[in-house]
Formats: C-alpha cells, structure tokens, sequence
C-alpha cells in the first residue's frame, strides 16, 4: 500500500486539472463526476492506509527525493502517514466527498460550475498536503495553498463586492498568522537544524520544561494557529466568509481548514508540552474565544451567520483541551465536529436552497413538515453540537470539560456555561427556522421543496455518523475502552509520560457529565419555550434592542474597533506617506533633478547658436582660462 500513497493527494489535484481546463468544454454532470470520483478514490486509499496502520501500528515515512540542501539543513519531499494524519486524511476525504456531492446539486444552476469544483478539487490537495508533509515546509505549502484556495472560494462570487471584500479580509487577515507560523518554522531551523519531525521531536523531548527556545517555537506556532482557526483576536475573517457558497463554508469552516491550527498544535505536542507557559496561553485564549462566540451566537439572525460563530466557539473549545493537556479530547472534538457541523452547513444551505435563497431566519418558520429529510437531519446535528448523549458532540465535548475540571476549576465552569450557551443558540436556530408559523413571503412558500438527493444524500451520510462517531471514544467510566484514545496513543506518548496520568473518580465523571448535560437541556427547554413554543422572533433591524441584545447582535463592534484603531491610522499613515514622503519628497526629488536638467539644458543650448565666429570667441576665452591658470598657479589650488 505504501507505493500508492503519493496517489491521495495526486488524484484531487488531476481533477484540478482537468476540470480546470475543461470548465468551458466538459458538460457539468462531467465535471461533477469527475471532481466527486477522484476525492473518492482519494478516500478509498485513505481508508486502505487507515487499516494498514490500523493493523502494524507503524507509521509510514516515504521520502520521495532529496528537495532542499543548504550548508547542513536538508529538507526531503516525503509524506508521514501515521495514526493522526490517518484520521485526517479520512476526514478529508470523506467528509470532502459528500461535500462534492452535495455541490453537485447545490450549485448546478450557477454558470461557475466547472470553476468551481475546481477550487474544491484543489483546495482537497493541498488539505491532503498539510497533512501529510513531514516536515513543516511541506505542512506549510498546504497551509499556504488552502489560505489560496479559501481567497477564490469565499470571493467566488465575486462581482458582489461585500463578497470580495470578505475574501479579501479572510486572506489578508490569514497572512498575520502564517507570518508567525514561518517565524516559527525559522527558530525551529535555528534551534534544531532541521524541520523534519521524525529528527526534532525526539531532541526536543531531551529539553528542560520551560526552556526559552521552545516557549518561543510555540507561540509563534501558535500565532498561525491562531489565524488559521479563527482565534480571538483574529477570528473576525470567518463569519464574513459566510459569503461563499454554502458548501465553501461547510468545507473549510466546518471539518478542514478551520482544524489545521488544532491538528499543527496536536503534531507538535511535544514542544507545547515542554512549554507549560504557552500551554496555559492556549487554553485562555480558546476558552475566551469559545465564550465570546457564543455571547454572539445568541442574537444573530441570518442562519449561517448563527453557525460561523458556532464554529468559532467549538474551535475555542479544542484549543481549551489543547491548553490543558487533552491532546485526545480535542482531536476527538475535531472528528465529531466534522460531522456535524459539516452536517448543520448543509443542511443550512437545504434549507436556503428551498427558500429561494433568504437566510434571515425571522423570514422562515414552519419548515419542518416541507422539508422533512432536511429538518430531521439537522435536528441530529443540533442534538450532537449541544453535547447530549449519545450523539457524538457529548462524548468529546465532555472529555474536554473533564480535562478542563482538573486543571482548573474556573476553566471547567466557563467551558460549561459555554457549553449551555451552545445548546440554547443551536436549538433557538433550529425552532426559529423550522417550527411556528411560516413567516417567508407567498412566492417563497409556493415554491418551498426538499432538495434533491445529491444533496439529501450527504445530510443522512453526515447525520448517521454524528448519532453514532462518539462511541469511537465511549469513556471507561461508561464501560467503554476509549479507542481513538489506544489508537492515537503513539502520537501523545512523550506527552502524556511528561504530563502523567489523567484519572478522575467515577462518581467525579458521572457529576460533571450530569452538569453538562443537564445545563444543556435546561437551554433547549427555554429555548423551546421561547422560540418554539411561544413563537417568539427577533425584532426588526429597524426596531431598537435592549442593550446588551444591541451589543451581542451588533458582534460587540469589534470590526468598527478594529476599523478605529487599525484601518483608520493605517489609511492616514498611508495617506502622509503617499501625499509628503512620496510624491513631495521622493517624487519631488526625482521630479527636481529632472526639471533642473531640463531648465539648464534650456540655457545651454542658447550657446548653440551657430555663429563661427562666437565659436571662436568662446574659445579664444578658454585658451585664455587655461593660461589664466597656469601663470597664477591656479591649478594647484
């Protein structure tokens, strides 16, 4: 298996290729079943890898030629496939297939289909990439290559300029990260003298706890880890990104490329767990992160708008287990985020897709008996994001938590009240969206459908692995074995031999796993109560809010901060520069030069006047002139 690795990632990248140069001759249902085959196979492959490693327990190092030599620093072009960029390559894959598959129909009225399952074909590649590189040269070619891919697809419709200005933001705002992260990669070069990982990990893992060295590594990782997966303070790119297509935000903003910060962070654990400090920095940071998405979460309108800051909150949550050790806890919580909320993304564009596009959820209501296979599917997704058992979201969210009880008692408390805050923007989206009455104008009820089976395909997929991805990683307080926990166990040894032994008692687990669920049904009660059953809604732009209501719906005026204090003084430095630096000093001194040769050129041809006999005289001067000189002995002056 291990000659037909290279081939993972090859076959989206064909599909690039070809659907790329065909998009204007090949018929769409070509380019849809091309684009679809190919990541399929893809999957195909990754699930033969899976089991092999699976079955060996070995990890698979291929190095395919030597890339670059400078002095000692030698960098190959080789893949590590072991049991986490296993998982990965599964999510992916799988996850990316239903994703194509779902565009097919989604997206089959729009004159950019074939460019579009390009960008899809090409962004898969360099997902698959990241993941596989075993170095973080090659890790950050992917990176770099999906922040590309994300541009053209958030930006895909982009003769909209709130559209392009979102794409713009996503990728200017992802290149503050990625400069830290190549900082980063820098000092790991300094300090080590290679970054492949099967050389710098274990000499990392001789360093003291603490060392300089490494506390720097890591925060500069995690600066691009911060970027990339949406972090306070640079998270404000991924709502906006809602502007692509449903699908785009389903893929990045939902199992890929939102995660990569969370699976670069999980590959470096032995740095993060050597530098205790940068640990603690990452959890508070995802911890505030979480609660600050989810305060806004609670008043938005527009349905994905609700789950873009929902997935900024989850993102939150993984960098809180990171932060306090649950390397598995939150690996396991991007797993089960892949299902449902990719689930909750396509099930949200169903439902706009039947709403003749509106995605102000005050303008919906009563879907559920119109679109029945839709409803009942992201009724799932809501059930497995809000932590209640036994849908997937419990099991790795409560890890989390439990991880998070006994390193700090306040984390534990934040992350719950986060957790109840979830359950209750989840399930107000999901009563404000499919129960009352139906509140859309006359066309729009007329014309309300399910959506066709390309597309109801993906969301029964997505919805069954979130009822059952949980029990992949049942706790041994519930009589399971914890088998992501055994499987990923080689990945996080060093770690967990330096962090020790997490153990709770049993009656400790049963109490906190009681806290959460019963916080979270406490909101879907209110939440049923006042969207549901009382048939609340929000009020009108043009009605006043209370002000706290003013102040989570208007995202806490953190982008007109940002606009204050970053864009405003950087549009007058701009402006002083370009008016007093460029064009009066810069240009002035250019221009100056110019003109003064041209005006004295001006008065040097009137020398030129063509009289032999003011020649004459002007050299009779000269002789003169040098006589002058050498009688007076000028010349050595």
């Amino acid at each position: 298996m291990d000659k037909y690795i290279w081939l993972i990632p090859i076959l989206p990248l064909a599909g690039f290729i070809i659907n790329g140069l065909g998009r204007n001759s090949l018929s769409k249902n070509v380019i849809g079943f091309i684009g679809s085959l190919l990541v399929l196979v893809s999957f195909g492959l990754s699930v033969a890898v899976f089991f092999q490693i699976k079955s060996t327990g070995h990890p698979v190092n291929i190095t395919y030629f030597d890339w670059i030599s400078v002095g000692q620093l030698k960098i190959p072009f080789a893949f590590l496939v072991d049991q986490l960029s296993s998982i990965m390559l599964l999510i992916i894959t799988g996850v990316g297939f239903l994703i194509h598959l779902y565009s097919i129909g989604y997206m089959h009225n729009d004159n950019g289909f074939g460019k579009f399952f390009a960008y899809l074909n090409l962004f898969v590649f360099f997902m698959l990439l990241l993941v596989m590189g075993s170095n973080y040269l090659i890790m950050f070619i992917g990176w770099e290559g999906v922040g590309l891919c994300s541009y053209l697809l958030i930006g895909f419709w982009y003769t909209n300029p709130s559209y392009a200005d979102a794409a713009k933001k996503a990728f200017i705002m992802n290149r503050i990260g990625d400069l830290g992260f190549l900082l980063g990669v820098f000092l790991i070069i300094y300090a080590f003298g290679s970054i492949s990982f099967a050389e710098i990990f274990p000499k990392a893992a001789t360093m003291k706890v603490g060392s300089a060295p490494l506390f720097a590594i890591t925060i500069l990782l995690f600066v691009g880890a911060v970027g990339k997966s949406a972090q306070l303070p640079l998270f404000t790119w991924l709502p906006d990104a809602m502007a692509g297509p449903t699908p785009v935000s389903a893929l990045i903003h939902a199992a890929t490329m939102v995660t990569a910060g969370i699976y670069m962070i999980a590959r470096s654990n032995i740095f993060y767990t050597l530098a205790p400090d940068t640990m603690e920095i990452v959890a508070i940071i995802g911890l505030a992160t979480a609660l600050f998405a989810a305060l806004i979460a609670l008043t938005q309108t527009d349905i994905k708008k609700v789950l873009a800051y929902s997935t900024v909150s989850q993102l939150g949550y993984m960098f809180l287990g990171l932060g306090v050790g649950a390397y598995t806890g939150a690996f396991f919580h991007v797993l089960t985020h892949a299902f449902f909320k990719a689930l909750l993304f396509l099930g949200a564009g169903s439902v706009i897709h039947a709403m003749s596009d509106e995605q102000d959820m005050r303008k919906m209501g009563g879907l559920k008996g119109k679109i029945k296979i839709t409803f009942a599917t992201m009724l799932i997704g809501t059930i497995a994001i809000a932590g209640i058992p036994p849908f997937s979201g419990f099991f790795s969210k409560d890890e989390i938590l439990a991880h998070a009880y006994a390193h700090s008692t306040t984390f534990y408390v934040i992350g719950v009240f986060t957790a109840m805050l979830t359950s209750f923007y989840m399930f107000r989206m999901l009563f404000l969206t499919f129960y009352g009455k139906f509140r859309g104008t006359h066309e729009q009820e007329h014309h309300l459908h399910e959506s066709p089976p390309s597309m109801t395909i993906p969301l029964i997929v997505l919805a069954i692995l979130s009822m059952v991805g949980g029990f992949i990683g049942v706790p041994e307080v519930l009589g399971g074995h914890h088998e992501l926990e055994h499987f990923l166990a080689p990945v996080f040894e060093k770690s967990n031999a330096i962090l020790g032994e997490h153990h709770l008692q049993a009656s400790t687990e049963f109490i906190l796993m009681s806290i959460s669920v019963g916080v979270a049904l406490i909101a879907l009660i209110y939440a049923y109560i006042k969207y549901g059953k009382g048939g609340s809604i929000p009020v009108a732009d043009t009605e006043e809010r209370p002000a706290l209501t003013s102040l989570s719906y208007n995202k806490f005026y953190i982008d007109e901060l940002y606009d204050m204090i970053i864009r405003k003084p950087l549009d007058f430095l701009s402006t002083f520069f370009y008016n007093v630096v460029d064009r009066l000093g810069i240009d002035g001194l250019v221009n100056g030069i110019g003109k003064g040769t041209v005006e004295s050129s001006k008065g040097l041809r009137l020398l030129q006047t063509g009289n032999v006999g003011f020649y004459i005289f002007i050299m009779v001067l000269g002789i003169i002139a040098v006589l002058a000189y050498s009688i007076f002995g000028l010349t050595k002056i």
